[in-house]
């Protein structure tokens, strides 16, 4: 009676459309007309052989994700360790470090395209720095790091907010007796600190793997794949095949590889780090 609702109105929004998906990945339907054709394999084939786009995009979402889950753990992390200090301005730190992550990410995207475009152009003119004087959303190089800026100053905000309440729940008696014992900022960071707060960043490092590789909204309002479909993602390829190109079926395909890439990465980072913190 209890789980009934629930497992209804998950099966009707998730399960139901996930195996319809899997289903038109091994069709040439169009997403318009009613004409659905069996192929088989073919999309898999295609995408696997023909596809270099898919391909390239693919290679460019594991360069971005391996990026992102090292800058936002880390600078997320300090960002925990500098608030948890007793300073003064430690609640308005953590205010200003989390309300990035208030916005949406359309929004920020076009936030940090005027940024990018007309605020640093007009640094580079006042300053003369070559770095502001870049054409940051110009050039594929440049553009995949304005990306990553942005999503790393998005995303360090929230991960901070876990790693804050991983680092109050350590113990304050293990670092003063540590102390006592001579031991130094660092050596209570790596051997009493980092031991403690592990739960913390095999969840940190899940959310933000799920997160990076599913990035699309700061993809598509940012660069929207340019210059030159340089800087376009996996989830943003996917959208465009099934919703642009009018290629449903082999867009679901290409959804299909995606959902068994992220699932098993994230499965097994999950299961390394949980034997991790058993170790610990």
């Amino acid at each position: 009676m209890f789980v009934g609702p629930v497992f209804l109105t998950f099966a009707v929004i998730v399960l139901v459309p996930f195996f319809t998906g899997v289903y038109y990945s091994f069709t040439d339907w169009n997403g318009v007309t009613g004409n659905v054709s069996w192929v088989g394999l073919d999309n898999f084939k295609y995408l696997f052989t023909e596809d270099k786009q898919f391909q390239a995009s693919f290679l460019l979402t594991i360069k971005y994700t391996v990026v992102t889950i090292i800058l936002t753990n880390v600078i997320g992390f300090g960002l925990a360790l500098l608030v948890t200090q007793m300073l003064k301005t430690s609640n308005i730190l953590r205010t200003v470090f989390f309300m990035p992550n208030l916005l949406g990410g359309l929004l920020l995207g076009f936030i940090w395209q005027f940024i990018f475009v007309k605020g640093f152009a007009s640094i580079g003119q006042i300053t003369g720095l070559p770095l502001f004087n870049l054409a940051w959303l110009g050039d594929q190089h440049t553009a995949f790091w304005g990306i990553v800026i942005v999503s790393v100053w998005q995303g360090a905000g929230y991960i901070m907010i876990i790693y804050i309440a991983a680092l109050q729940n350590v113990p304050q008696e293990l670092i003063e007796a540590a102390k006592i014992d001579g031991a130094n900022r660092w050596e209570i960071l790596r051997n009493i600190t980092m031991p403690l707060v592990a739960p913390a960043v095999t969840i940190c490092l899940f959310l933000t793997i799920s997160s990076s590789f599913k990035v699309f909204d700061v993809n598509l309002s940012l660069t929207n794949g340019g210059p030159f479909k340089s800087t376009e993602m996996l989830a943003l390829n996917i959208y465009t095949e099934a919703f642009v190109n009018n290629r449903y079926g082999l867009g679901e395909a290409k959804a299909l590889i995606f959902f068994i890439v992220v699932a098993a990465i994230s499965i097994i980072q999950v299961t390394y780090n949980k034997k991790k913190e058993v170790e610990s």
